[in-house]
């Protein structure tokens, strides 16, 4: 698809979604789905080859998310993170926060890199390893902001090793198809639930935010709010 063609669909499928694009974000978003087109090409990325679909899953869904990010300077970890969607439009919605994103196929981390590098996405790192190697690492235990999850097995074990990462009163943001309850059932402390809302009506999806209670003696830290 030329660039202008795509530039003219994700702006109609953005007012669709009630999502507005400044130039820079379309820009931006173009350069990311078309970095991700062509690698596509060589390793498996995306299996989404509607190009409506790709748009609304790929980058509309992690735009409306950005909305939920409790600081714009927030610190976010990306779990599983493949083909690059939730976190790199996310970053690019939200360009200062600090993102991570964590990747266990090498060649797929190599994309990731790529694009990063290509999109001058700054204040981001590409970490090649299983979730459960980083544990090993003290620096990034209850470190991040938001924890964000998309294409990987909710389990209660799942959550319970992931929550380490994230600060007290940080949040994980699941993305999810319209099946299930609104209150995922696999939930255990210090993981709460507090809100689960649309994203994309044409896909019927939705984001879970849970909440980590603190545990033992934490000072309130007053939050910024992402200007929308």
């Amino acid at each position: 698809m030329a660039p202008r063609d795509f530039r003219t669909r994700l702006s109609r499928r953005a007012a669709r979604a009630g999502v507005f694009l400044t130039e820079d974000l379309a820009a931006g978003l173009s350069a990311y789905y078309d970095l991700l087109s062509r690698w596509n090409q060589k390793i498996n990325l995306t299996s989404l080859t509607d190009p409506d679909e790709a748009i609304d899953r790929l980058l509309l869904e992690p735009l409306i998310a950005a909305r939920s990010l409790p600081s714009p300077t927030s610190r976010v970890l990306d779990i599983g993170s493949g083909g690059g969607s939730p976190a790199i439009p996310l970053k690019l919605a939200a360009p200062g926060i600090r993102l991570t994103m964590v990747e266990v196929k090498a060649r797929k981390s190599a994309f990731l890199r790529e694009a990063s590098r290509r999109l001058n996405l700054d204040r981001t790192e590409v970490e090649t390893a299983r979730y459960e190697e980083l544990l090993a690492r003290p620096e990034l235990l209850e470190a991040h902001d938001v924890l964000t999850l998309r294409a990987v097995r909710v389990e209660s074990r799942v959550l319970l090793t992931l929550q380490a990462f994230l600060a007290p009163r940080g949040i994980v943001m699941l993305f999810r198809g319209p099946s299930g309850p609104e209150m995922p059932p696999m939930l255990v402390p210090p993981l709460e639930w507090t809100s689960t809302a649309p994203l994309v009506e044409s896909l019927r999806s939705r984001l879970t935010i849970l909440t980590k209670r603190p545990v033992g003696r934490h000072v309130d830290v007053p939050r910024g709010t992402l200007a929308h």
